[in-house]
Order: C-alpha cells, then sequence, then structure tokens
C-alpha cells in the first residue's frame, strides 16, 4: 500500500522593516527571536524601503536556528509606487521603473509584488498594466476596504494574493500572514508564490494563528 505523503505548510510574513528603514524600529536580532518564539510563524521577509543591509545580518543570525527562515528582499519605491522584491540580496539598477522592476525579478529568480496598491504610495490601477508575479491582497498597515480592492484586483488578473504585516514596530509583527504549500527554503517558498499555492490570512495574535 502507498503511503501518502502529508505536506505541512510553512507560514511566512513576507513584508517586514527593520531598523534599516528609516521608519522602523525592528531590529534584526529581535526579528529572529519573535520568529523563534512564535508557534506558526517560522519565515519571514526582509524588505526594508530601498535597502537591503538587513539581510544578511538577519540571515546570519537566523542561521544558527534550522526551524526559522528569512528570505531576503527589498520594497522599492518604484516610479508609480511601492514593490517588493522577495529573494534577492542586491538592488536593481536604475531607474526604478515598475516593470524594469518586474523583469529584474524575473532575470534572477526572485518573486515580484506589487505592495498595497489602493493605499499611500500605492500604484493602483496602474497595477492592471503590469506583468508582475503577484499582489500584495492582505497588508497590516492598510484599511479593509483597501485590502478587499486589491484582493479584486488579483482575481481579475488572476494573480496569486499575498498577505505582510508592513511591520514597522514589534507589536505590529506577524498581524498577518500566509500559509503557503511549499518546502522549508527559499527557492521552494518563492515557486510556490508564482503558482498561487499562498494562502493570505489574518493572524488571531502576535504569537499564535
Amino acid at each position: 500500500m502507498q503511503e501518502l505523503s502529508i505536506i505541512i505548510p510553512v507560514y511566512a510574513d513576507l513584508h517586514i522593516h527593520t531598523v534599516y528603514s528609516s521608519d522602523s524600529l525592528i531590529q534584526p536580532k529581535t526579528l529572529v527571536d519573535m520568529l523563534l518564539a512564535h508557534r506558526c510563524i517560522k519565515v519571514a521577509a526582509v524588505t526594508d524601503h530601498d535597502s537591503i543591509r538587513a539581510c544578511k545580518t538577519t540571515m546570519a543570525l537566523a542561521a544558527a536556528y534550522p526551524d526559522i527562515l528569512i528570505i531576503p528582499g527589498v520594497e522599492i519605491t518604484t516610479t508609480s509606487g511601492d514593490m517588493l522584491i522577495l529573494g534577492t540580496e542586491e538592488l536593481p539598477p536604475r531607474p526604478w521603473d515598475p516593470q524594469e522592476i518586474s523583469d529584474y525579478a524575473k532575470s534572477i529568480g526572485a518573486v515580484s509584488i506589487v505592495a498595497h496598491p489602493y493605499r499611500l504610495y500605492g500604484m493602483g490601477d496602474t497595477v492592471k498594466k503590469l506583468k508582475i508575479d503577484a499582489i500584495e491582497v492582505l497588508n497590516g498597515g492598510s484599511n479593509a476596504a483597501a485590502n478587499q480592492q486589491a484582493r479584486q484586483v488579483a482575481n481579475e488578473l488572476c494573480l496569486p494574493g499575498t498577505a505582510g504585516s508592513d511591520a514597522h514596530q514589534v507589536s505590529e509583527l506577524f498581524s498577518v500572514c500566509n500559509q503557503i504549500q511549499a518546502d522549508f527554503n527559499i527557492d521552494s517558498i518563492l515557486c510556490a508564490i508564482k503558482k498561487g499555492m499562498i494562502t493570505p490570512q489574518y493572524s488571531i495574535t502576535s504569537t499564535k494563528i
């Protein structure tokens, strides 16, 4: 009789800022400590504003713990609005045009995500003109209407939706998360996002799903 393989989903917060963003108070070590303490969320993407300086530091801190994972990334201030790149430790070349950002992400095997399209610094309906991998449909700093509008557009474009707390202080970490059907490594998670094997959801508390 063939044994059935049991897939254990990965839980991840895909939009977090550290002190390497000028408006954030979260230290890399604090982020690692919070992942260690959380019962379910063990993966976090570091996505500072126009900076990748925190990625190596945070990844090095997390490397001592096999049960947590840091995805290197960045939130780019494009000419039309904010975009996330997950899976990069380098900044894309300028000028930061949205489609060029998406093309850059594709060229290195990273994931391009339009962040909070219907909130401040979002690109609004411009998202409909882009070839991207996903749309952030659940942002911890956006109101319900903005998130719902983003979800509707993602459905309209048949694109995966992602969630990110967009945390700038510790109390905001893990307010939302993603259930991802992937192995516990960066390449598998990025591939799963592109394939839509991801479910954005609210977290019940900061330490429990």
